[in-house]
């Protein structure tokens, strides 16, 4: 999805996109990001990189000359908050006051709709257990704002929510604690009891892939597909404004 929506949105406006895999760089046999950034500073004109270590992008971004996209990594999703942000206002008209709650893992996408959330003015719950909770530095963020909760009770985050957004228990590069998460995270799901206590109208969103009878059952999932799928195509509309903002000629 990241690098589909991202390519078609480069040659949508007008753009020439290039592939490089891990195995198609130097960085794959010893070279330092650092000297990655500079070489393709002097070729490109934008990167958009998906990894995993948000350190990469950080390597990228401070020794690069051009505009550097966090297309996913460990600790951010920036670019699917984006889509989400705007599926919510297509659906609901504004997202000033609006509730969002997230129920699962304080991984990427926990992280950026707390700070993506709270930065709109939406009042932000989160579920989560107690050993998986959001990254130090975005709860230091949170914390600060009285519109921010977080519990390990997954109706008290939903009550009143206008939109109940989850995401897989088992993150990219956790694939060996798959298991563990799987015992972690029971009870932490989206499902008929959870959004009884949401409001009547309330949207439902992931990211995708969902492990259906895990983190949401079917039965919801299919019942808010819509929603999901529109969420899905957003990405390239939210993503090609972000290429038109860094990339853009004037």
């Amino acid at each position: 999805r990241t690098r589909v929506s991202f390519e078609v949105g480069m040659y949508q406006l007008g753009g020439l996109p290039i592939f490089l895999s891990a195995s198609d760089l130097q960085i794959g046999r010893g070279e330092p990001v650092e000297d990655t950034a500079r070489v393709l500073s002097r070729y490109l004109d934008g990167i958009m990189i998906r990894t995993y270590k948000q350190s990469e992008v950080d390597a990228l971004a401070q020794n690069g000359t051009i505009p550097i996209i966090n297309g996913l990594t460990d600790f951010a999703h920036p670019c699917q908050v984006l889509a989400d942000l705007m599926t919510i206002r297509e659906h609901k008209g504004s997202l000033d006051g609006l509730k969002m709650c997230f129920i699962g893992d304080g991984n990427n996408m926990m992280n950026s709709l707390i700070v993506g959330c709270l930065k709109m003015k939406m009042e932000v719950a989160v579920a989560c257990p107690n050993d998986y909770k959001p990254n130090p530095m975005v709860l230091d963020f949170a914390v600060q704002h009285p519109a921010f909760s977080i519990t390990n009770d997954p109706k008290e985050a939903a009550r009143g929510a206008d939109v109940v957004i989850t995401d897989v228990w088992a993150s990219m590069g956790q694939e060996e604690e798959a298991q563990k998460r799987r015992k972690a995270f029971q009870g932490f799901q989206i499902n008929d009891e959870v959004m009884s206590v949401a409001k009547p109208d309330a949207m439902v969103q992931h990211c995708l892939p969902a492990h259906r009878g895990e983190e949401i059952t079917a039965e919801i999932l299919e019942k808010h597909s819509t929603e999901i799928f529109d969420e899905a195509e957003n990405r390239l509309h939210a993503q090609k404004a972000v290429l038109v903002k860094l990339l853009g000629r004037k």
